[in-house]
């Protein structure tokens, strides 16, 4: 007898129908946290330092994690939930920033995709931390919830350890602690030459006081970029692929045991296939990386939708072998987005700003994310039901024009220092530099917006 794939809208199972609203459902308290603390962030980068802004992020993990392990009621839950979609938005805010600021221009785009590396990395520790918790009755869901409190622990410490960045310390007044900071980072007394071209873009940062009123005035194109990539980030499909996973593992006689075994494999393919980001990005550059995923990850949702519609319409099973398949295809698309779409949709954005709206930028690419996630997770089931495995054209379409967009008009952003990204990467763009105001008329946008 052929192994049954149950059709996500039939309710032939608990697992579609129970367990994944109680999951979008939290998902979404969350990213609402992060909504609204996004902005918070941004203002607490700016005026207190990277530093403030990650201790902030772990504290507010500390306390979301006490309210949920210890939880007695659903507010308690809710609560914890809106504390670590906070602890969330401080940490996006707050580190890819610190990493694109410390970090030499060779080396910029692998160390930052490290922060996605690590990101994966604790994925994977919590689904293994999760199936193992899930067999402790009756408090093993407290002792999961409850294992967030370590990375929030090492952030916190780690945070105290660190130096402030030398741009952020500079833009605060602080000029000699920013010079010790830069020759402590760099390891070289010798650093007068980045150190002056830092103290020039704080210059310049300084001479506008409406930062957000100036991203669309001076900075429309990395304005607009940043906010696309995190659009395609979230409409990559990477949702419906994580969702489809778990019922293709019950076909092949996991049982009850399928979301977590399933969640499991593709964290560790996710964690690895980041690696190919971490040392590919400053060797083969940003858009390159984009695009080959974008075919990728066009192929295999294609593919996923034929094998899917073929057999779910007609009789609800797959035959083997094709749920093997499917699985494949799915760990192939996994592998796509964990080497561009996923860490380069953060590295991206953390480094295409000038520093007078670098924060501001960041905060608005970051509220981009949260909010497409939080779209995502209200309207995601509803379509799943409609469409079923058709959804997977929708994304595919997606993925068509994500990748057309970086074919077009993403600049390569490869070994370019942070703070002469605008001279020698946006200008020099044949569509983008004429969006840029020119030289002369800098002075006249810095006093409108001030």
């Amino acid at each position: 007898m052929a192994p049954q794939i149950v059709a996500v809208n039939n309710g032939g199972g608990d697992y579609p129908a129970k367990l994944t609203k109680q999951v979008v459902f939290c998902s979404l308290i969350a990213a609402f946290g992060g909504l609204m603390f996004g902005i918070v962030a941004s203002k607490c980068c700016q005026k207190f330092g990277r530093k403030p802004a990650m201790q902030m992020a772990a504290f507010f993990f500390l306390v979301g994690v006490a309210l949920n392990s210890f939880a007695v009621n659903i507010n308690m839950l809710i609560v914890g939930r809106l504390c670590l979609g906070a602890g969330v938005g401080f940490g996006n805010q707050a580190v890819p920033l610190f990493i694109s600021e410390i970090a030499p221009a060779k080396y910029g785009g692998g160390l930052n995709v490290c922060f996605q590396l690590l990101i994966t990395v604790g994925i994977l520790i919590a689904n293994i931390l999760n199936f193992f918790t899930s067999k402790i009755h009756p408090y093993g869901w407290r002792i999961s919830l409850g294992g967030a409190a370590v990375p929030a622990i090492f952030l916190g410490l780690g945070s105290l350890l660190i130096v402030e960045t030398p741009t952020s310390l500079i833009e605060r007044g602080k000029e000699e602690q920013g010079l010790r900071a830069l020759q402590k980072i760099r390891g070289v007394e010798d650093v007068h030459k980045e150190y002056q071209e830092i103290q020039h873009a704080v210059e310049m940062a300084k001479k506008v006081e409406r930062p957000f009123k100036n991203l669309w005035r001076s900075n429309k194109p990395q304005l607009l970029c940043g906010i696309v990539l995190q659009i395609c980030q979230q409409f990559t499909g990477i949702n419906v692929i994580m969702f489809y996973a778990p019922v293709l593992f019950q076909t092949m006689g996991f049982g009850g045991d399928a979301s977590l075994i399933s969640a499991a494999i593709a964290g560790t393919i996710n964690s690895g296939a980041t690696l190919v980001a971490v040392f590919g990005v400053d060797k083969f550059g940003r858009r390159k990386l984009l695009i080959q995923a974008a075919c990728q990850m066009l192929i295999t949702q294609c593919m996923t939708r034929a094998i899917l519609s073929t057999y779910l319409k007609s009789s609800n099973a797959i035959p083997m072998p094709w749920p093997y398949i499917v699985v494949v295809l799915i760990c192939l698309f996994v592998m796509g987005f964990a080497w561009s779409w996923g860490p380069l949709g953060w590295l991206i954005p953390s480094e295409i700003f000038p520093l007078e709206t670098r924060s501001a930028g960041f905060c608005v690419a970051v509220f981009t994310n949260m909010l497409c996630t939080f779209i995502i997770g209200q309207f995601f089931l509803s379509t799943l039901c409609y469409m079923r495995s058709g959804i997977f054209f929708f994304f595919a379409a997606c993925i068509v024009i994500m990748g057309s967009l970086a074919v077009l008009f993403l600049p390569e952003t490869k070994g370019v220092p942070i703070d002469e990204m605008n001279e020698k990467v946006w200008k020099k763009h044949y569509f983008w530099k004429h969006y840029l105001p020119r030289d002369d008329d800098s002075s006249h946008v810095t006093k409108e917006c001030a």
